[in-house]
């Protein structure tokens, strides 16, 4: 059905008596007022004399939008738009409420300009429809707003004559109008006929990346985009500016200054993107393209310059499609009407690519194109050099920058990537070797290189480090020569500069800036270092001053940059490191190298220069290494070796043997040392096949304690240990949490590992909320200020805690939102001095409780089932069965501090099946009351005497009785000073003794074992 059936069929009879329904019934008669009637007052959904609501408004344009549909012939627009297109009509109807004018400045209007007023009262009104839909909108508009002016003219304060000329006029028009609808032909089918075939073509042409300059075997170099893309983000200049296109007295656009870079054109008309060689430019440009084709937003157009300049003049519309070789032929004048209505997606691709002479012209054809066709959506890309600052920005430009790829997104590249070449085997090393091998990784920074990372690891089939050179040269052949080679390009910039041109220029500036201890220099320096080097390169080389042959390095090599105004730098810091150590070896300066070995910045230098040493060359600077005799020293000769093929077997095995004693490190102690040599020992540790538990502890020990400095590589060794069965090295794991990013240590280690006898340690609302991404954990340890109900509510299966600790919490009051902990049989409170209801706690099966202290111990009592009870504050009462639970079947009992102050151990024979007694640094002296208590005890045969009773209440010592059923005795926290002989005596059946020392304390046992001399006595230091 064609649009026009509305205007033939509906207008008249339909139109109609919907608008009057808009409007107030009754009003002013002929000059009865000397005041005109506002529309306000006319419609009938505002002010005071509101008969008609919104949803009437609406409900009339789903009428008329309905019968539209419902009418004989081809629907005007697809009908699951059919409530779209009701909504934008009500919404422009119900703006007529809005408008400031009478009803005969409404009619001197006319019907076509009140329905544009319309358009801009609701300026959303119609976002997202379709073409035909939009069609069918401004004409449903139009033929309302007919109508409303018809319905004036016969209603309104005119004096009769007019009004009778002014309707016989306008029942004219409606009739004259009504005829030409019928006549209005719909958008060109032809066009749309053409749309469906153009816009797959774009998803299916540009639906893959293509990775320029490598041939690596068995390595794809094309993949689908919907595979390979991943999205980056663009970052702007912080500072927002007004819209240099904006109406004067409007409000200046607020840019964001970060975002996602697919995104950049939703939020802003205009965009020019800067980015470096390989960081994700074109294939963004690609990603619009398709996006846009599939799902049918707008009509893309990408125009890659380098293919444009060569074709003649810059193309108009009607010559875009043939200049970038497509093959299907659009009807006459197609590009433009899509460009007029605003449809279209421009992307104009490398800028960058063209000669710097050509820029100009490209942008004056640009901004002739912006303003014949201003309404549609522009992408300009190029690299960062290529023109100036606020190019674009008179034509309303933003412009962004792609950042470098984060953590996430390598890990994001390098398995798509394993996934389009189906080799998920070398994913996981791959990434281990990114994390652990730093100049890896300050490399694989962009899409690109990434890429190449990707292709070379698995070549060389998942084994990376002898190949770092290969990598490097491979990298910078690309980046140099065969990536524009390859796009078709050339060497636009200069012509005579070649690979090794640019690569001896680039190891002068790179040998220069590191000398310096420096990553950057002034583009004077720069060009002073260009211009001694330019005598010595190939006469087509050296053509030309040095500032030109400056810029062409900076705008084509890929490998340089200009980070701020008169600034250069190298886009990676591995470049520059590698470039530094090849001249050094070429000017016979590794003395020099040699020299500086003890600044940790010249380690990559180093060991690129060994890579690329002569053998003779490589002997002298690794004897040198050992000569100094440390432990970085060392360790840096070991890295060294991964990049040398050809070397002095006994010089390797020099190497070999003295690092041996240094990795793995076998104690604490050890893996502290081996820590202090920096992240380079991340590279070098080993594990977890081949190590005893010992070597795999420190380890474990060494990477955590390098976790704050390199977080990435130390990340990547633990994660190696997660499946380790033994505790220590769990323990260890588990320990070491707070070093590294919350959510990545959790999925990537702590999920993995096995929790027997583990117990996990968390302290900040982070950590808590990990808890919900892993799988659950029997033992939690929460330390830090919480409430009850934050800790309750983290774990999502509170059913599966049996062991809770709570320390230093200040929040911790009301206990009862711990019953959550339906299957909690061990609870300890370590300086949660405000808590309280330790009597809501009867439902849970606890067995242990441990108490240092809390607020109020009325509630224990009420803890029946409790085996294991540990207590330091004051406790309650005259006696311990007016404190303790007298139920509970007790069986150890730990009483410190201050707990006897008031009870002494009056009530202790009450609990006839406690085994172990614990007396802490107790306060009060013990009577031999309290004595008695102990004696009555049938089942005790383990005592623990905390050695502070012994040193500064001898006294209760001195009132023991003989204790003949006590088989265990232990005393910690001794100095050396203490006086074992009485206790001695008093424990005729005792057969094990354990002491423990106090922090720092040390003595010998030969004046100890005497006063036991049927008991084995051992010494623990702590």
């Amino acid at each position: 059905m064609e649009p026009t059936v509305l205007g033939g069929k509906l207008a008249s009879g339909l139109i109609g008596p919907l608008v009057r329904k808009l409007f107030v019934t009754g009003g002013p008669g002929a000059g009865l007022v000397d005041r005109p009637v506002r529309l306000t007052d006319l419609v009938s959904f505002r002010g005071e004399k509101r008969t008609l609501g919104e949803k009437e408004v609406r409900r009339l344009a789903g009428r008329l939008v309905g019968e539209s549909l419902g009418s004989p012939g081809e629907p005007p627009f697809p009908r699951d738009e059919e409530t779209a297109v009701a909504e934008a009509l009500a919404a422009r109807l119900l703006s007529l409420g809005d408008l400031d004018m009478d009803d005969v400045q409404a009619v001197r209007l006319g019907h076509r300009a009140l329905a544009d007023r319309l358009r801009r009262q609701a300026p959303e009104a119609g976002d997202g429809l379709s073409a035909d839909a939009r069609h069918f909108l401004d004409s449903a508009t139009e033929w309302a707003c007919l109508h409303v002016l018809e319905f004036f003219t016969r209603r309104s304060a005119f004096v009769a004559r007019t009004l009778v000329e002014q309707a016989r006029g306008q029942a004219e028009l409606i009739a004259k109008v009504d005829e030409l609808i019928t006549r209005i032909p719909r958008p060109d089918a032809r066009d749309t006929a053409f749309e469906r075939r153009y816009l797959p073509y774009v998803a299916e042409r540009h639906d893959h990346l293509t990775i320029y300059g490598i041939d690596l075997r068995d390595a794809p170099d094309r993949w689908p985009l919907e595979v390979a893309y991943l999205t980056l983000e663009a970052v702007a200049d912080p500072a927002p500016g007004p819209d240099p296109d904006s109406v004067p007295g409007e409000d200046p656009r607020v840019r964001t200054t970060r975002m996602p870079a697919d995104e950049a054109l939703e939020r802003e008309p205009r965009v020019l993107l800067r980015g470096d060689a390989g960081s994700g430019k074109t294939t963004l440009a690609q990603w619009l393209a398709v996006s846009a084709a599939r799902e049918g937003t707008r009509v893309p157009f990408l125009l890659p310059l380098r293919t444009l300049i060569r074709t003649g003049p810059l193309p108009a519309p009607a010559a875009f499609l043939s200049a970038v070789g497509c093959p299907l032929t659009p009807p006459d004048g197609w590009a433009e009407r899509v460009l007029a209505v605003g449809r279209g997606l421009v992307l104009v691709d490398g800028l960058d690519e063209i000669p710097e002479a050509d820029r100009h012209t490209t942008r004056d054809w640009l901004r002739g194109l912006l303003g014949a066709f201003p309404r549609n959506r522009w992408l300009l890309t190029t690299r960062p050099t290529a023109v100036r600052a606020d190019w674009l920005a008179r034509e309303g430009f933003l412009e962004l920058s792609l950042a470098p790829m984060g953590r996430a997104e390598v890990a994001t590249f390098v398995h798509r990537w394993h996934e389009a070449a189906d080799a998920p085997e070398y994913e996981q090393p791959l990434l281990d070797s990114l994390h652990t091998k730093r100049d890896l990784a300050r490399l694989a920074t962009n899409p690109l290189m990434c890429g190449l990372v990707c292709a070379l690891h698995r070549e060389r089939r998942g084994y990376l480090p002898t190949g770092r050179k290969e990598l490097y040269e491979a990298a910078l052949t690309m980046l140099l020569a065969r990536r524009d080679r390859e796009r078709g390009m050339g060497t636009v910039e200069h012509p005579g500069l070649g690979e090794e041109a640019q690569r001896d220029l680039l190891q002068r500036l790179a040998y220069a800036l590191v000398l310096s201890g420096r990553t950057e220099m002034t583009l004077g320096t720069a060009e002073a270092v260009v211009e001694r080097a330019l005598p010595t390169l190939a006469p087509a080389a050296g053509r030309g001053d040095a500032a030109a042959v400056l810029r062409a390095l900076l705008l084509r090599s890929g490998v340089l940059r200009k980070p701020a105004e008169g600034v250069l730098d190298f886009v990676h810091r591995t470049f520059q490191d590698y470039l530094a150590a090849r001249n050094a070896v070429e000017q016979g300066h590794l003395d020099v190298l040699t020299s500086r070995a003890d600044d940790a910045q010249w380690e990559d230098v180093i060991r690129m220069a060994v890579a690329q040493a002569r053998p003779g060359e490589r002997v002298m600077v690794l004897k040198e290494l050992l000569a100094a005799g440390t432990p970085r020293l060392t360790l840096l000769a070991l890295a060294c070796l991964e990049h040398t093929v050809a070397l002095d077997p006994a010089v390797r095995a020099e190497v070999e043997d003295r690092a041996a004693a240094l990795i793995p490190p076998r104690t604490t102690e050890a893996a502290r040392e081996l820590a202090a040599a920096g992240p380079l020992v991340l590279e070098l540790l080993p594990g977890p096949e081949g190590l005893t538990a010992e070597e795999a502890r420190g380890v474990t020990v060494t990477a955590s304690l390098l976790g704050r400095e390199e977080p990435e590589g130390a990340l990547a060794v633990l994660r190696r240990f997660r499946d380790h069965p033994d505790l220590g090295v769990r323990r260890q794991l588990v320990g070491t949490w707070n070093r590294f990013g919350t959510a990545t240590y959790a999925a990537e280690v702590l999920d993995h590992l096995d929790r027997d006898r583990l117990y996990l340690s968390c302290e900040t609302p982070g950590q808590l909320a990990a808890l919900a991404t892993m799988r659950p954990w029997s033992e939690l340890h929460v330390s830090g200020s919480h409430r009850a109900e934050d800790i309750a509510t983290a774990v999502p299966e509170p059913d599966a805690v049996t062991t809770l600790h709570l320390g230093d919490n200040l929040w911790l009051k009301d206990l009862a939102a711990l019953r959550r902990f339906t299957s909690l049989n061990r609870l300890s409170l370590g300086n949660c001095p405000f808590a309280t209801g330790l009597d809501r706690l009867a439902p849970l099966p606890l067995t242990e409780l441990v108490l240092d202290p809390v607020a109020d111990l009325t509630g224990l009592r009420s803890l029946p089932s409790l085996t294991w009870l540990s207590l330091v504050q004051e406790l309650p009462g005259k006696d311990l069965t007016e404190a303790l639970p007298a139920e509970a079947p007790l069986g150890f009992l730990f009483l410190g501090r201050d707990s006897t102050a008031s009870t002494g151990l009056r009530g202790l024979a009450h609990w006839r099946t406690l085994h172990t007694l614990s007396l802490g640094p107790l306060t009060t002296e013990l009577t031999e009351d309290d004595w008695r208590e102990v004696t009555a005890l049938p089942r005790l045969t383990h005592l623990y005497v905390n050695a502070a009773i012994l040193r500064d209440l001898p006294a209760s010592i001195g009132r023991m009785p003989e204790l003949p059923g006590v088989e265990v005795l232990r005393v910690p926290a001794m100095d050396g000073t203490e006086h074992l002989a009485a206790l001695a005596s008093r424990l005729p059946g005792v057969h094990t003794v354990t002491l423990w020392t106090r922090p720092g304390h040390s003595f010998p046992l030969s004046g100890v074992r005497p006063l036991f001399p049927h008991a084995d006595v051992t010494l623990e230091k702590r």
